[in-house]
């Protein structure tokens, strides 16, 4: 069955310097109901207060996304990767055998918030990569896959980044072979009987499909993963 996820049920994490909302498990919010979805393992959204953010630390065998909503980050890592992300950009941290990284707010008077997203690679190791990478103002742009995305995955998944006017109307066809996610980014629009708004997301198991009417003027990102994830091979 399609299970909705609502934003009120995220999991939580509020320091002084971090508010983070989860999808998925995800630090001390443990729900063993919310491990991931196929490949998609962690979908955070992080506002870092002004001039913080996260001293350096490690990652290995995970390809990490960043999508910047609004405010811009300094991203620096071992690898030699220095770089700004600003609004509209992609980030993707292929960690591999392991890469060390901080992540700073690059403002010192406004908030960053942005989307953290980690996918399940289908090989373990290998050498870490880095790639970032602008978002067209297209209504549908594929933002990472294996290929022909704005960045590569290491998994046979895809990210497709969708924008959409008041009244279009979404519709996603069944697939026996594919298991969609979907996560509203802004705006609003109703689904299975259901409003649903920025932070909500809709699980669609394989051989489910769905349509979608917008209420309003909004974007959202679809996740398509093979229905077996591959048990990553070492």
């Amino acid at each position: 069955m399609i299970k909705l996820h609502e934003k009120a049920t995220r999991g939580r994490t509020k320091t002084g310097w971090l508010n983070s909302f989860h999808t998925f498990s995800f630090g001390s919010f443990n729900d063993p109901t919310r491990m991931g979805f196929g490949n998609l393992r962690v979908l955070n959204e992080d506002t870092i207060a002004p001039g913080s953010g996260f001293a350096p630390h490690d990652h290995r065998d995970m390809d990490i996304l960043t999508i910047v909503l609004s405010g811009a980050l300094e991203h620096k890592d071992d690898q030699g990767n220095q770089s700004r992300i600003g609004v509209g950009e992609i980030q993707l941290m292929s960690a591999g055998t392991g890469v060390r990284h901080s992540e700073f707010n690059a403002s010192p008077a406004h908030s960053a918030r942005f989307l953290q997203i980690w996918l399940i690679p289908d090989v373990f190791g290998g050498q870490p990569t880095y790639a970032q990478a602008s978002i067209p103002l297209g209504q549908r742009t594929v933002l990472a896959a294996t290929q022909g995305g704005l960045v590569p995955l290491r998994s046979g998944s895809s990210v497709t980044h969708l924008r959409f006017e008041d009244g279009d109307v979404l519709a996603i066809p069944s697939d026996p072979g594919t298991l969609k996610f979907l996560h509203l980014v802004d705006g609003m629009a109703r689904a299975e009987g259901e409003t649903l708004s920025a932070g909500d997301a809709l699980q669609i198991p394989a051989a489910e499909g769905i349509e979608m009417s917008w209420t309003s003027k909004g974007a959202a990102l679809l996740f398509e993963m093979p229905l077996t994830r591959k048990e990553p091979q070492a």
